[in-house]
């Protein structure tokens, strides 16, 4: 089987209902991408929650050590790990309440994306959320 990400319309609808984004991976440090990335979405206009264990702080916002850790609903998942997490990273997300599992450029795991699909979630792998909120704007 193979991956199918959502079309460049459906993505522009997705981040345009979108509100929260929980970052799983965001790092404290202003030249990782994640940072960039999560900085750029948050200067648009999006709540963003740092998902890391190994920071208390990035961007402003108190970091929380898991998804689990979230309260209320979150609209956008953001995974910047390797893809060999992303399994594990599904699971979590699969026990709270958010709507989209978007995992970053360069991050493909095939068991993670057909174990979210299968209950229903939508999925979206190997597309860089600013970038596709700059050309979906």
């Amino acid at each position: 089987m193979t991956i199918e990400v959502p079309s460049r319309d459906e993505l522009g609808v997705i981040l345009k209902k979108a509100k929260r984004i929980a970052v799983v991976g965001l790092s404290g440090n202003p030249e990782r991408t994640s940072y960039m990335v999560s900085k750029a979405m948050q200067d648009a206009g999006y709540e963003i929650i740092p998902v890391n264990p190994t920071v208390d702080e990035v961007l402003g916002v108190k970091a929380v050590k898991s998804l689990k850790e979230i309260e209320g609903h979150i609209d956008i998942v953001n995974v910047f790990r390797r893809s060999e997490h992303l399994l594990q990273v599904a699971k979590e997300f699969a026990d709270i309440d958010a709507e989209v599992f978007w995992a970053q450029l360069g991050c493909i795991d095939e068991e993670a994306y057909h174990f979210l699909k299968e209950k229903g979630y939508t999925v979206v792998m190997d597309r860089c959320i600013k970038v596709e909120h700059a050309l979906t704007k």
